[in-house]
């Protein structure tokens, strides 16, 4: 049996919003009771459309944000409402981030040495001599050269960056690493470049990946198991392979129906109508309900679970 470095159980996030300064705040529910396991050294991935919660769970894994119920347990440390500082730190050791924006996630002010040396410096190393020697051994496990520890970040092209993005995500010999879309702020010329780089990477150091993603191709390709997210409930998850063969949840047909391959599709598509709903104060229901050619009134009055409609298939919704 596959041993699982993270799981996430019954996790909800909410986040108070205010309209007004004279007006009562509402609730916006981004994760509601989303549940899935990551198993050691396999890529995982969250696939869902913008603004659905898949960035919200990753900052709950990595502590950035504190679940209102729910919990996560990752090599062993467990995250609730109730974790302290000490306890986030100790499981943030094993775990560590490649952001989507090259750009945006290195600072400026930094060389290339300063950046990749930092991570150590925060947990007490100071000895120049062997953070630089970490350093360009790390530049080079990313195909750059050592050379470039002395240059600035804005010498760099995107691809590079998020190169040097990856070098310092490994500063700290992570076990786990979250990958929020590293690659779609890409030029296409270099994405596969990246995508083959993270694998190489994790099948030499026995990584494993919770990989964020729209490219729904790209996470056929890198990932085993794979949840289908929309507007913060999973409506879907499995193995991968399985899910694109036989999508049982109407939004997951709906967003693999939308991927270009070269073998044209046979009868009708489906197609998503009506416009989503808002998480701002939403009920206890199924929130594709409103689009969904299939609803039921069941759908309307509870949310439905994720049940077992295969081995290792679940699927929420009650005509799967």
């Amino acid at each position: 049996m596959s041993e699982i470095l993270c799981e996430v159980k019954n996790l909800s996030v909410d986040f108070k919003i205010k309209d007004g300064a004279f007006k009562r705040s509402s609730v916006l529910s981004a994760v509601d009771n989303a549940s899935f396991c990551i198993e050691r050294g396999e890529t995982f991935a969250l696939v869902g459309e913008s603004g659905c919660g898949k960035t919200t769970i990753a900052n709950a894994i990595l502590g950035f944000v504190k679940p209102n119920d729910g919990k996560i347990t990752v090599g062993g440390i467990t995250i609730d409402k109730n974790t302290g500082k000490k306890d986030i730190g100790r499981a943030r050791r094993i775990m560590s981030a490649v952001f989507q924006d090259p750009f945006g996630s290195l600072n400026p002010r930094f060389d290339v040495k300063a950046i990749l040396t930092e991570p150590e410096r925060l947990r007490g190393e100071f000895d120049d001599e062997k953070l630089t020697k970490n350093a360009a051994a790390l530049l080079e496990k990313v195909g750059l050269d050592a050379k470039d520890l002395n240059r600035n970040i804005f010498e760099f092209s995107g691809g590079q960056r998020q190169r040097i993005a990856i070098a310092r995500a490994l500063a700290t010999n992570p076990k786990f690493i979250v990958c929020d879309e590293p690659t779609s702020a890409l030029d296409v010329s270099v994405h596969a470049q990246i995508c083959n780089l993270l694998t190489d990477l994790q099948r030499g150091l026995d990584l494993t990946y919770f990989f964020i993603s729209h490219n729904l191709a790209l996470v056929k390709f890198i990932s085993r198991h794979m949840a289908v997210m929309y507007l913060g409930q999973i409506v879907e998850y499995g193995l991968t392979e399985k899910i694109f063969a036989e999508p049982a949840h109407p939004y997951t047909k709906a967003l693999l129906s939308a991927v270009l391959t070269l073998k044209p599709q046979t009868g009708a598509r489906p197609v998503l109508r009506g416009e989503a709903s808002s998480p701002v104060g939403a009920g206890k229901e199924c929130r594709f309900f409103a689009r969904c050619g299939r609803a039921c009134g069941e759908c309307k009055k509870v949310i439905p679970e994720l049940k077992e409609i295969s081995e290792g298939h679940y699927c929420a919704c009650p005509i799967a």
